[in-house]
């Protein structure tokens, strides 16, 4: 069969990771999240204690301050920029995320893989969603986050991942067209990962 590569956007809560991982684990393939950040670290040589705070999900402020416009065309272009930290770390996960395409089948999950991996015809490109009342009961049963402060946080972190998105892409993070398919998670994990999964094998028989 051919490879198949799945891209998972997600927002805050909408349970897009175990979707995510109960796929790879139905089509039997790698999957990756959080391991990326120290792959990246590792393929630039970068500073591992600062990773975590520059992570797509980071509360940093530096995120809210980006100005946006597309910065991987310029950066991929040539363009002479003095490169922070969190631009070195995105394009190494870059290139990171290319190599694992390159090489086989995966479940890519945010990273702006969905931009990254866009010219690759065998990408299938998911945005996982929810509505409000399904991602707070999951962001208080799963991480901890306390009911009153439940909505906030989601929407302070779909913003900073929407900040993210849109800085280093030039598109609109969770937009319609710049993905294959996307998905309610209310319908439940397992059946989400059923209708990708089923969109997977029929990408592979072509």
């Amino acid at each position: 069969m051919k490879k198949v590569i799945i891209t998972i956007g997600r927002q805050y809560g909408s349970g897009g990771r175990f979707i995510g991982k109960r796929l790879a684990e139905e089509l039997g393939i790698p999957f990756y999240d959080r391991e990326l950040i120290a792959m990246s670290a590792a393929e630039g040589n970068l500073d591992a204690n600062l990773i975590e705070q520059l992570d797509e999900r980071s509360s940093n402020r530096f995120f809210y301050s980006l100005p946006g416009g597309g910065y991987i065309n310029s950066a991929f272009s040539g363009a002479d920029l003095q490169l922070s930290m969190s631009d070195k770390l995105f394009l190494m996960q870059c290139k990171v995320i290319k190599r694992i395409a390159d090489e086989g089948s995966a479940v890519i999950v945010g990273r702006c893989s969905d931009y990254v991996l866009k010219e690759y015809k065998e990408a299938i490109h998911v945005f996982i969603h929810a509505d409000m009342e399904s991602k707070i009961k999951r962001v208080t049963s799963f991480y901890g986050v306390s009911p009153e402060k439940a909505a906030a946080t989601i929407t302070k972190t779909d913003k900073i991942r929407a900040k993210y998105h849109n800085y280093y892409t030039g598109r609109k993070w969770g937009t319609a067209e710049n993905y294959t398919l996307a998905i309610d998670s209310g319908i439940g994990i397992e059946e989400a990962a059923a209708v990708i999964k089923k969109l997977a094998e029929e990408v592979r028989k072509k």
